[in-house]
């Protein structure tokens, strides 16, 4: 998968687009609100001179309003250490650089940038935003330039297909990601590219990386180790291939093209991840946690009942449908699009009459370790 068509959601700020459609990584951002403040404030103390400048990364930032938020969040952060007493003052001026695939909606971004002028007026931490198109899975920065690294809803995607599967080596027949029927062999397959991806990942932000930098990293994981009781994340996407199995019954899709589908995507066990982190040696985990969110993001309950299961269904193929739209779009061709995700909110309803379904999120924030 060639970068410049690689991952993208949505783009606009249409009905369908990702930034009417992210309400799920925003509850995310919010939910890990303390631990950014607390690796902002550990930053600030390492700030030597009176007059400084914390260079601030957010990868993978998409588009909409949650790249404003961790925006602003940063600001808030690096503003209540600085001012919280006159001992402690100084002046630290953020650059903010805002990263993800070319593909992006950069200049959504760009204009709604205009909004935080009214964060605070003159009283506002001095900051200066730049668009970095490119893949984190490449170096981005000189060596040694960065403070803080954010990624939020991001890892949990591959840097590309496992080649074995795009050159259809190797078949995950009738599934688009690991379901109950897809072979072992294709799982190591999956298993692999995340390690692969990750491991080279982390060399690159280390480097990148001032000493004492910190990267707050966020992605939808697994509680289980057991990887055919991979979960709800597993099942989600289960459901797409079903939806899109009853396209292929139609003959609106050729079998051929589903079994080829497949999305470069791996979402690991909080184990699988501290175990590659540690053997890199190249960062300390300061904090890590697995949290839980319902797959319906309007829905804030702590109920494991689904009030509405059918309004549920919709909501959750909105969300679904403004990350995968641009995927399935490439591969299978728009006229499916709308028909597609209707037959989803559909399945997805039935299977919400069974059980309430949540998102696995893995929060972790790491330290470069000193050598």
């Amino acid at each position: 998968m060639k970068e410049g068509r690689g991952v993208r959601m949505v783009t606009g700020n249409g009905e369908n687009s990702y930034a009417a459609n992210s309400r799920l990584q925003e509850k995310a951002i919010l939910e890990t609100r303390p631990v950014l403040h607390k690796a902002i404030e550990e930053l600030c103390k390492s700030l030597s001179a009176r007059r400084s400048t914390m260079v601030v990364a957010d990868l993978g930032c998409s588009s909409g309003p949650n790249t404003l938020r961790v925006v602003c969040e940063v600001i808030g952060a690096v503003q209540f250490y600085t001012r919280k007493s006159e001992e402690e003052r100084r002046a630290v001026e953020v650059q903010f650089f805002l990263n993800d695939l070319p593909g992006n909606d950069f200049n959504i971004v760009f204009r709604s940038l205009e909004q935080l002028e009214d964060l605070g007026g003159r009283e506002t931490q001095p900051y200066y935003v730049a668009g970095l198109p490119g893949s984190y899975y490449r170096k981005l920065f000189p060596s040694r330039s960065v403070h803080f690294f954010h990624s939020s809803y991001s890892l949990m995607w591959r840097s590309k297909v496992p080649e074995e599967l795009s050159r259809c080596t190797h078949v995950n027949e009738g599934n688009i990601y690991i379901g109950k029927t897809t072979p072992p062999i294709v799982i190591k397959l999956f298993q692999q590219q995340f390690k692969t991806d990750f491991e080279l990942f982390l060399a690159l932000r280390s480097r990148e990386l001032v000493n004492g930098g910190r990267m707050l990293l966020t992605f939808l994981g697994r509680k289980s180790e057991e990887m055919m009781m991979h979960g709800d994340v597993s099942t989600l996407f289960e459901l797409v291939a079903k939806s899109l199995q009853s396209l292929v019954l139609k003959g609106r899709v050729e079998k051929e093209k589903l079994d080829s589908f497949n999305l470069p995507y791996y979402a690991p066990s909080v184990k699988e991840m501290k175990a590659l982190i540690n053997e890199s040696k190249l960062f300390d985990i300061e904090h890590v946690r697995l949290f839980e969110s319902n797959w319906d993001p309007q829905d804030d309950s702590e109920s494991d009942v689904v009030l509405d299961c059918a309004s549920s269904g919709a909501n959750v193929a909105k969300c679904i449908r403004a990350v995968l739209e641009p995927l399935i779009a490439d591969h299978f061709g728009d006229d499916i699009i709308e028909e597609l995700f209707v037959v989803y909110a559909s399945v997805v309803a039935k299977h919400l009459e069974k059980a309430k379904a949540k998102y696995p999120i893995i929060v972790a924030s790491l330290k470069k370790a000193m050598h």
